[in-house]
């Protein structure tokens, strides 16, 4: 007999609001006028608790009495009614379970419980199979989850086999352009395949031995535009600026790079490559020159940009530092709305606050094609645009609000050059007082913390996806790079 209980939870009518508003997107967007009613209830399975136990989690942490109905182990699933259930992939993480099993641990005072969700929407109205099948796969995205079986496991306990040794790629060194070329596709690598081949000529004449497959992951990920940034730091050897009204602006912008780049660099700016990341930096570089800039405040460290700022706290000044950040996660945010723009705030609170300061206040700016485009209209191996700019919106403000900062700015550009790869940047600013702030060099013998809680496979390969052309099939394969 199995130990899962499992759960259904309900909203009661007039607080089922996002069952309702899943009903009016499917009418309006899918076409599907003849959707009567629509059905959503959240599935839990949890593992590890007694019938007390979970008696008394029951109507305080999986469900509130006077919002939800609540069913045990079956859905009573109304005539003429057709359901399925989505649940995240294996090894992606599943905020709504964890949240659930460190709420139930408060409340037991004991070990932790399995929990694994899935939701189940029932659909009732004249759907033919496809139009069904539509509404799937329009609910399911297949980077992150997958249809779930009705089936209640004997257990939420997961298997995980000793990982064999790290394989070595045996003949790497002696490969040949074509044996390379097989081995660049099937691997799927972010570098090209010139790159490639300079690791097997370094393997063959440095290393005399065959590299691992860990150790070519590695430096695809360290090589990838996103890490390199390959793409900015590639050198212009010949700039035309193309006939347009806006050709002499553009022309007088490079004259004026030039002439910054030789105040700056002086005779070493003929040996200083032209490229788009020099174009970036040659403006603070060139008020630095001139000393202009005394408040930039510099370290070894690069969390952010960070600035001296005089601050009156109690009648008297203190010395801070203010510090601004911003993150673009535009290809993750592609393949999956949700995480993908969570993790675009993410990123840029993290560098701040890495760099001891409190963030306090962010600002997004994004980029989409028109959400009111009909699904039949999606890009093949595109995500709908509404579902994107959906999900997105709601991955920021589940993050934000997770963490209590305060959007100041929110802005979304509408444009058909967003339609083929969207832009999601998140920007955040954040501040503390400089004497707080202690800056060491590591050394030799220091202690490393690794410090957080559970986590997935999300972001695995996210600097390589990011740094990759996609195609059409990219939304089968990429996985949840976020």
């Amino acid at each position: 007999m199995s130990d899962v209980i499992r759960l259904f939870v309900e909203k009661k009518p007039g607080f089922d609001v996002e069952a309702q508003k899943l009903k009016a997107d499917l009418k309006e967007n899918l076409g599907l006028s003849s959707i009567e009613d629509l059905r959503l209830a959240n599935r839990y399975d949890v593992e590890g608790l007694s019938r007390e136990e979970f008696a008394a989690a029951r109507d305080t942490i999986f469900s509130e009495p006077n919002v939800d109905r609540v069913y045990e182990e079956a859905y009573p699933l109304p005539e003429g009614y057709r359901a399925f259930a989505a649940e995240y992939l294996p090894g992606q993480y599943d905020q709504r379970a964890d949240s659930a099993a460190q709420c139930v641990q408060l409340l037991t005072q004991g070990e932790r419980p399995k929990v694994a969700t899935a939701r189940l929407i029932a659909v009732k109205g004249g759907l033919t199979d496809g139009e069904f099948r539509k509404i799937e796969s329009y609910v399911i995205n297949p980077v992150e989850s997958r249809l779930a079986s009705f089936r209640k496991p004997e257990t939420l306990g997961e298997a995980a086999a000793e990982p064999p040794d790290v394989e070595r790629v045996r003949g790497f060194t002696g490969w040949d352009g074509a044996a390379l070329r097989e081995y660049h596709a099937r691997m799927g690598f972010a570098m090209s395949l010139e790159d490639l081949a300079f690791c097997r000529d370094y393997f063959r004449d440095t290393e005399k031995r065959d590299p691992t497959v860990t150790e070519l992951r590695v430096i695809d990920t360290y090589w990838s535009d996103h890490c390199r940034h390959t793409t900015f730091l590639t050198e212009l050897d010949k700039i035309e600026a193309e006939p347009s009204p806006l050709r002499p602006a553009v022309e007088g912008a490079l004259r004026a790079y030039l002439a910054a780049r030789a105040e700056v660099y002086g005779g070493r700016a003929a040996g200083r490559p032209v490229c788009l990341m020099d174009m970036a930096t040659i403006g603070a570089k060139l008020l630095k020159k001139r000393g202009q800039i005394p408040d930039l405040d510099e370290s070894e460290e690069i969390n952010a940009c960070s600035v001296q700022v005089p601050v009156t706290v109690d009648g008297k000044v203190q010395q801070w530092l203010v510090q601004f950040k911003n993150e673009t996660h535009n290809h993750p945010t592609e393949i999956e709305p949700f995480g993908g723009a969570a993790t675009c705030l993410g990123g840029a609170i993290r560098d701040p606050l890495s760099g001891r300061a409190y963030v306090y206040q962010a600002m997004r700016v994004t980029g989409s094609g028109d959400p009111r485009v009909p699904f039949e209209k999606t890009l093949r191996g595109k995500l709908p645009t509404r579902k994107i700019t959906t999900g997105a919106a709601q991955g920021y403000s589940s993050y934000g609000n997770q963490v209590g900062l305060a959007t100041g700015q929110v802005t979304e550009l509408y444009d058909p050059g967003y339609v083929a790869k969207r832009m999601e940047i998140g920007a955040v600013i954040g501040a503390v007082p400089k004497k707080n702030v202690v800056r060491e060099a590591p050394r030799p013998g220091d202690v490393v913390i690794l410090l957080g809680g559970a986590t997935g496979r999300d972001g695995c390969g996210g600097a390589t996806g990011s740094s990759k052309a996609h195609t059409e099939k990219s939304i089968e394969v990429c996985g949840a790079e976020v």
